[in-house]
């Protein structure tokens, strides 16, 4: 198997463009907004528990399979099974890897173009002021617009296409030693401001302070949810990822490293967060009203408010970019290895699809927000068109993909396999094999199942 002409130039951008595949805009209000509704620090125990049993070891599976296949999820996949004498029918699980993130990127880079929508908004405008009505019609104008949605949704797509069409090294990995340094500078400059102007000794207690009233198998089972679905495994990213890798860049490190950073930003991102959110009395459950109607709210009343407001919508954006390129990379490479075509050709052809499919999203907030297509049938009767696909992607494939990448690389793949990719010793290997065959999938299937009663 020949090396793919396009790589990381080195470990740093790896690490930093696998960093910004993971970080997205949940990592800047979820992931805190879950540490201190479910036990402060005891839930950072649970969630760094299930990283290290769950999403480290298929972090590593995808990594072994991709640098030895150097092709896309589906082709890695085929090559691994016929050299080891495997099914090909295993390159299935990378096929739907492909199809799910197509599916995820269609409604996220909706969201996406509202935070690059609503810092041009700010920019111009200012903000509507303290009043909370006139903050939730401005949103709720924005999100009654199909057109101002799509446009935005179009520009959003276009700045990813624009990264991705340069190809690895060019493209994303020079974005990502970009974005990530921009993320975390802006990050450090909210959350400095919000320290100076916000409640930090309630939000310490809130993120930090142990709540044993919150000890249950079900913050367990949150926590450990939280991190396979926030992380970006079971897609196919990191195979996709690791295929661009040379034989000289150490994966256990770039696995290791970029969890690390990817937690420490998250609860970087509490610290920009929540203290304007305590210090104004506001709700920390209000989720992605959190983003664009209370905390806008705040800011108005603040000194240098609207500086603010544009950062923080700047800091969603990047954030949300970086995403976005991993899961579009995730298109293009299927098909520039699979179906021959250029990069600039696949990487626009497929964010066109993108934008097509996104479509449906849009409308959801508006045109057809009454529209429930499974009202009658007793299950998800009030869910819209979006509501639907977040739901068949984050409840079905994705545990799905997770699930087929655990199986193949413990059962299919052999341990000297594994070992020579990660240069893992015998008994790190056997332990690895052993964690994707028995302890990943009962987590997957754990978290999967507690996440679907919370949302019944």
């Amino acid at each position: 198997m020949t090396a793919h002409s396009d790589t990381w130039s080195g470990r740093t951008g790896f690490i930093l463009a696998t960093v910004g595949s993971a970080v997205g805009i949940g990592s800047i209000w979820k992931f805190p907004y879950e540490v201190g509704a479910n036990g402060g620090s005891l839930f950072v125990v649970f969630y760094v528990a299930g990283l290290i049993l769950v999403v480290v070891p298929l972090m590593l599976a995808e990594f072994a399979i991709g640098r030895r296949g150097r092709a896309d999820p589906s082709g890695s996949m085929a090559a691994v099974a016929l050299a080891e004498r495997a099914s090909r029918h295993w390159a299935m699980a990378g096929t739907m890897g492909v199809l799910t993130g197509f599916l995820i990127l269609s409604f996220y880079s909706v969201i996406g173009g509202w935070t690059i929508g609503y810092a041009v908004e700010t920019a111009r405008h200012g903000l509507p002021g303290a009043d909370a009505q006139a903050v939730s019609a401005r949103f709720e104008a924005f999100l009654a617009s199909p057109w101002q949605m799509l446009a935005w949704h179009g520009v959003f797509l276009s700045a990813a296409a624009a990264v991705v069409a340069r190809g690895v090294a060019r493209g994303i990995e020079t974005a990502s030693m970009v974005l990530m340094p921009l993320l975390v500078a802006l990050m450090l400059a909210l959350a400095a401001y919000s320290i100076v102007e916000g409640d930090l000794a309630a939000t310490l207690r809130f993120l930090l302070e142990p709540d044993l009233s919150n000890l249950s198998a079900r913050t367990a089972l949150e926590a450990l949810g939280l991190g396979f679905f926030s992380i970006g495994v079971g897609l196919g990213l990191m195979i996709t990822y690791a295929a661009y890798s040379g034989a000289a860049i150490d994966l256990k490190q770039v696995a290791a490293v970029s969890v690390v950073a990817d937690t420490l930003i998250s609860l970087l991102a509490g610290l920009a967060v929540f203290p304007i959110v305590f210090a104004h009395g506001l709700d920390p459950a209000s989720g992605p009203g959190l983003v664009f109607v209370t905390l806008p709210i705040a800011f108005a009343r603040m000194p240098f408010g609207t500086v603010a407001a544009v950062s923080f919508f700047l800091l969603l954006f990047v954030a949300a970019l970086a995403s976005a390129i991993s899961l579009l990379e995730l298109m293009v490479a299927l098909l520039t290895r699979r179906l021959g075509w250029r990069r600039p050709a696949a990487t626009w052809g497929a964010a066109a699809s993108t934008f097509v499919a996104g479509i449906a999203t849009v409308l959801s907030f508006n045109l057809w927000a009454n529209w429930h297509p499974l009202a009658g049938l007793g299950i998800a009767s009030s869910a819209t068109v979006f509501d639907l696909v977040d739901q068949l992607t984050s409840n079905l494939l994705l545990p799905l993909g997770g699930l087929a990448i655990a199986s193949f690389a413990g059962w299919a793949v052999p341990t000297r396999m594994l070992a020579e990719e990660l240069h893992l010793g015998a008994r790190a290997a056997r332990a690895l094999r052993f964690a994707l065959r028995y302890v990943v999938p009962a987590g997957i299937v754990a978290a999967t199942l507690s996440s679907v009663l919370l949302r019944a």
